[in-house]
């Protein structure tokens, strides 16, 4: 397999096929996730998420936010308000912020509901400011985008963009879980086959500060402590797994479960580790 690694918002990128991809489909690819972060990036001040958070108003969003949204509200619903992406002002006033100044305010913002904005029609309506952050699953939509741009030249790939994993082989792959305390170790393995997607989230991948971190419960506005890392393999969607994985910081599993089709893996703070029955894979500890 031959390996292409670029960087490309703010994350490392791995595309693995069997022959090296031609120019134009890399250029095509290239230009795919600088489309979505001209769009979606609350880091860049160009950006239609910066726009939205200078004041009321409506505007045109593109084909993919129809079911970016639809997920949030399904994952907003399921987990009781928690996984909510007008998160990102609370997110900005911790610390977290364009400027990456990783000084929290001593009153963050409160986070709007989810049912504050309405987008129909693509349209996207607003009463007010507010700072969206799809970063709950939006790495995991821009390399579905990515992965249906390659998958029209080969047959075999996978997208890896720093633990949003895509698999589109012929055969299936095994992927170390690692632990979120030692990078050196794992906790176990997961087998995805073709066609699904696995998905990682850790709080400490973006910290920073005493107790910050990116995963933020919206309800309080404050980072969850409970659950550290979580794991996610789904059918088809790398989108989908991502928001799962964030939502298994806060939801009960029987409950995401019984309403999406996936598998995933947990660990608690305690070191305590859950896992689905039929979990691809195996976990060592």
């Amino acid at each position: 397999m031959h390996a292409w690694t670029f960087e490309a918002i703010g994350t490392a990128w791995q595309i693995d096929t069997r022959e090296p991809l031609a120019p134009d489909v890399r250029a095509a690819v290239l230009g795919r996730i600088e489309r979505f972060d001209e769009v979606w990036s609350r880091f860049r001040d160009d950006s239609l998420v910066a726009a939205v958070a200078r004041g009321a108003g409506r505007w045109h969003v593109p084909d993919e936010a129809g079911a970016l949204f639809e997920l949030f509200t399904e994952l907003d619903d399921v987990t009781d308000g928690a996984v909510n992406p007008l998160v990102g002002q609370t997110l900005s006033d911790l610390g977290y912020d364009a400027s990456y100044s990783l000084t929290a305010s001593d009153e963050p913002a409160g986070t709007p509901p989810w049912s504050s904005i309405d987008l129909s029609a693509g349209v996207l309506t607003t009463s007010g400011p507010v700072l969206i952050d799809v970063g709950a699953a939006g790495k995991g939509l821009l390399v579905d985008l990515v992965a249906g741009i390659v998958g029209r030249e080969v047959d075999q790939l996978t997208v890896d963009a720093s633990g949003d994993l895509y698999h589109g082989g012929t055969a299936p792959l095994r992927i170390a879980l690692e632990h979120p305390l030692d990078a050196a170790r794992a906790i176990g393995v997961a087998e995805i086959g073709p066609g699904d997607a696995l998905c990682a989230s850790a709080t400490n991948r973006r910290a920073w500060g005493d107790g910050l971190h990116h995963v933020l419960d919206a309800r309080t506005g404050r980072p969850t402590s409970d659950v550290i890392a979580t794991w996610v393999v789904a059918p088809r969607s790398c989108m989908r797994a991502d928001g799962l994985a964030t939502a298994h910081f806060f939801a009960d599993p029987a409950l995401l479960m019984e309403r999406f089709d996936h598998q995933f893996v947990r660990m608690h703070a305690d070191g305590r580790v859950q896992w689905s029955p039929d979990l691809p894979g195996e976990i060592f500890t």
